[in-house]
Parts: structure tokens; C-alpha cells; sequence
């Protein structure tokens, strides 16, 4: 397919670890449209959080390219990497990873800090998420004062505070009870709706029927040759499996 209208692109993208030696990644490539909400599907160590990790700029490949947002990662500097990585990418973790001392208010507000935001900007964007994530009457509550669903709604929330390109989730519903799980689906569901790029990362069948697209990895591989089609040409998302 053409790589224009993409927010994502990789290309041939190898990862080894020496201790203990594992060839996590072993030429991954994978598009992801303007607007596309993709679930990336595998069992545990096929390498799909490795990628993640990757494209996330937490980590560096041995091989292959990453073009995100038109830029080609691996032409870039320290710093404009780290500059890009804040503009375009959110990234949303499994355990939440919120600063346990901080409210959720300041946990946002503290994103949009880091990306260059004044403080009195930086609050009202974070004010302005939590408000749409149905979350503004906690906004002065610390993170343990909250369900485990009310948290990941404010991880998400910090995610989007520099309004990025595309968003990023390693399992986000993998440490959540069927509720939490079922308000974090909608909450992505909602995001896609308005435009948001979404690639998650899953095991589940359940939680991957969320999105319009499954790309299936196991061995450090794309299963089947990614071609970035629309959903509508994709497999059916019928429910049935559930974790493995």
C-alpha cells in the first residue's frame, strides 16, 4: 500500500537481548493508517511488546526503519527524537505507572508540563481531559484513591495530554476487572471515533474485538503479511477466545 494518509510505518525491524539470548523481533513490518484503531495480537514472548516499546522510543531496534508521522526515527538526533517522540507519541501501560504522590489533576497536568506547556495551560488541559473522561470530580484525588478503571482513565488522560499522533497501549485492560476493562474498551471506542490512531497490544480475543484491525505476531513476526487494509477486509471480530 502507499505510506501516505500513515501515522505509523515500520519496516524490517530486528530486536535481540543478550542475557538471556532471545531474538525478540526478526523483521517486523507493519503500517498503521491515519484514524485507525489496531489491535496487535499474540501470545506471551511472541515480541509484540517489544515493538511497542520500540515505537514508543523506550528502547532501540538493531535493524529497520520506524517512519512516524512522515519522519524516519532513525535519522534523528537525541534530542529531536526525544522532541518528537513527546509531540506525537501517548503511550498508555498495563499497571498504570501514575505518580503515586500526585493527584490525578497533577499527574496530566505534569505530562502537559513536560511537553512544553505553560503551568496555568498545563492545568487547563488537564482539567479539560479529565472532564471529558468523566473524571473531573476526582481530580484531586491521589491514584489509590481511585478504582483500578478510574485509573487507567487518567493514564489515558495523560497520554493524550500533548495531543498526539498516535496512541500507544500495552495491555491497558490487563490488570482491570470486567468492568474496568468494559470502560477503558468504550473510552478507546470513543477516542477512535474522534479521530484518535489507536495500536494496542493484546493477547485477548475479547479485548482485540474493540478494534477494527487485528495484526497477529508469534515468533518475533507479523503471522500474515500486513497490508494496512480498512477493517472491512479484515477477519471478522467475533467474540470468543479469551486470554492466553
Amino acid at each position: 500500500m502507499s505510506e501516505s494518509g500513515a501515522d505509523l510505518v515500520v519496516r524490517g525491524l530486528r530486536k535481540s537481548f543478550r542475557s538471556p539470548p532471545v531474538r525478540a523481533l526478526r523483521g517486523v513490518d507493519l503500517t498503521v493508517r491515519r484514524g485507525e484503531f489496531v489491535a496487535l495480537m499474540g501470545p506471551s514472548g511472541c515480541g509484540k511488546s517489544t515493538l511497542l516499546h520500540l515505537l514508543a522510543g523506550l528502547d532501540d531496534a538493531d535493524e529497520g526503519s520506524i517512519s512516524l508521522a512522515g519522519v524516519r526515527t532513525e535519522e534523528l538526533g537525541a534530542a529531536r527524537l526525544a522532541r518528537l517522540r513527546r509531540r506525537h507519541v501517548g503511550l498508555v501501560f498495563q499497571f498504570f505507572h501514575l505518580i503515586e504522590h500526585m493527584s490525578a489533576l497533577e499527574n496530566v497536568a505534569l505530562a502537559a508540563l513536560v511537553g512544553g506547556a505553560r503551568p496555568a495551560q498545563a492545568t487547563a488541559r488537564a482539567r479539560d481531559l479529565l472532564d471529558g473522561l468523566g473524571l473531573l470530580d476526582g481530580a484531586d484525588e491521589l491514584p489509590g484513591a481511585l478504582s483500578g478503571g478510574q485509573r487507567q482513565r487518567v493514564a489515558i488522560a495523560r497520554a493524550l495530554a500533548n495531543r498526539p499522533t498516535l496512541l500507544l497501549a500495552d495491555e491497558p485492560t490487563g490488570s482491570l476487572d470486567s468492568d474496568g476493562e468494559a470502560e477503558v474498551l468504550d473510552l478507546f471506542s470513543r477516542l477512535h471515533r474522534d479521530g484518535a490512531t489507536i495500536l494496542m497490544v493484546t493477547h485477548s480475543r475479547e479485548v482485540a474485538g474493540a478494534a477494527h484491525r487485528i495484526v497477529r505476531m508469534r515468533d518475533g513476526r507479523i503471522e500474515t503479511p500486513d497490508s494496512g487494509a480498512p477493517a472491512t477486509t479484515e477477519e471478522p471480530l467475533t467474540a470468543g477466545a479469551g486470554r492466553g
